[in-house]
């Protein structure tokens, strides 16, 4: 789950990370106002939506063919200039490199005290899987896509691996802090928080934090100008955060993926049009790369997992069938603790109550399997039999139209 800029700054500054006072604002007229408050000769309106790239992005219409702003972070300087500029975003698509043409509305604007900038650095902290540890990651190179750098220049990014337990080092922050070229008071600042966005990470149970750019001012002081923070879903769903799922934004997610998530499945979208429906998140992505060997696309990535009941198998067929883009469904399934004849009297159901307008394919193994096959071909319904995983992905293209 990603959280908003204003939302990551509350929790950086409950961690004592150096962040700029601002206000959110979801009217021009708040937005006039939280300047007013903040007393500054400066301000940043920024626009609040889950994507990064918003300062190069554009506002449109809502027909999104006419363009209301070039950028969706404006520097204002005055309360009449932040009610304006709030006015051109609000309530209108943000598109940026990471929305997609469709781009997403803003329903928030957050501003912000302006500074001096005289440097823009990087920093930030993911789980190194192959490590298995995090890893601090900083560079000089910061206001620009990490993944840019990285591509460009690898060794311009500096890479500190720490123990969740023990937490970032002291001498591991200094040891950044000289890569990075600070010194004196910035130095300082800079040998405090990063041990401190340690402890953020591990206790808020992130799977990202990111501060792009971190800046030193033209005072010396290190401030963390912007803040991305993604929690791990499975914290959520064991209840270990519910301080922070009570900051989910539902409008920021995919419809399918949040309906998805309240049953109790995990659900990606993607842009295909073959339907997957397994169990495991190792069968979904050999199902996927399959799909995509036998000249397909996958339409999306639905794991029902190991122990899903009737009801679930029903939803997550439903959930396939609500993509328009589906020319076929594949339910590759092996049974082991989710056994074969419940997920087919699931199948079952969800085709007799929904209208079913594309094919679908289903290959059983595991558990109670021959029961499972007999549910199906007892039901008269139109569902094509599979040997194994590379005969199901052939006769889902076949059936799709995707192959002459």
């Amino acid at each position: 789950m990603n959280l908003h800029e204003f939302q990551a700054k509350e929790i950086f500054r409950s961690h004592g990370l150096p962040v700029l006072p601002g206000h959110v604002a979801e009217t021009p007229e708040q937005a006039a106002d939280a300047f007013a408050r903040l007393s500054a000769p400066v301000a940043v309106v920024k626009s609040q939506i889950h994507a990064g790239g918003r300062g190069k992005g554009t506002v449109y219409e809502k027909d999104l063919k006419t363009v209301r702003l070039q950028g969706g972070v404006k520097v204002v300087r005055s309360a009449s200039e932040a009610r304006d500029i709030a006015a051109k975003i609000l309530g209108y698509p943000l598109v940026t490199r990471q929305t997609g043409p469709q781009g997403r509305v803003v329903r928030r604007v957050y501003v912000e005290a302006g500074c001096e900038v005289d440097r823009e650095l990087y920093l930030g902290i993911v789980l190194d899987r192959r490590a298995g540890r995090p890893v601090l990651m900083a560079s000089r190179e910061g206001g620009v896509e990490i993944e840019e750098v990285a591509a460009r220049a690898p060794e311009a990014i500096l890479k500190e691996h720490f123990d969740a337990g023990y937490g970032l080092q002291a001498f591991q922050a200094r040891k950044v802090a000289f890569g990075l070229g600070l010194s004196g008071e910035a130095f300082k600042q800079f040998v405090r928080m990063a041990p401190a966005l340690g402890r953020l990470y591990v206790e808020r149970e992130c799977t990202l934090v990111e501060i792009n750019p971190l800046v030193v001012t033209r005072q010396g002081q290190v401030l963390a100008l912007d803040a991305k923070m993604a929690i791990d879903d499975r914290a959520l769903e064991l209840k270990r955060q519910p301080a922070l799922e009570a900051l989910r934004d539902v409008s920021e997610e995919d419809p399918l993926e949040h309906e998805a998530h309240r049953h109790g499945l995990n659900y990606v979208s993607m842009d295909g049009n073959i339907g997957c429906m397994v169990n495991g998140a190792g069968l979904a992505m050999a199902t996927m790369d399959i799909i995509q060997q036998a000249g397909g696309a996958p339409a999306n990535f639905l794991d029902v997992g190991g122990g899903a009941n009737k009801d679930q198998v029903k939803k997550a067929f439903q959930l396939l069938l609500a993509n328009p883009s589906v020319r076929a469904v594949f339910i590759n399934i092996f049974g082991g603790i989710l056994r074969c004849d419940v997920l087919a009297q699931g199948i079952v159901d969800a085709v007799k109550e929904v209208e079913v307008r594309v094919p679908v394919i289903v290959r059983l193994e595991g558990t109670n399997v021959e029961a499972g096959r007999e549910i199906l071909k007892a039901s008269g319904l139109k569902i094509v039999a599979a040997a194994d995983m590379a005969d199901g992905a052939r006769k889902a293209i076949e059936a799709a139209g995707l192959r002459r």
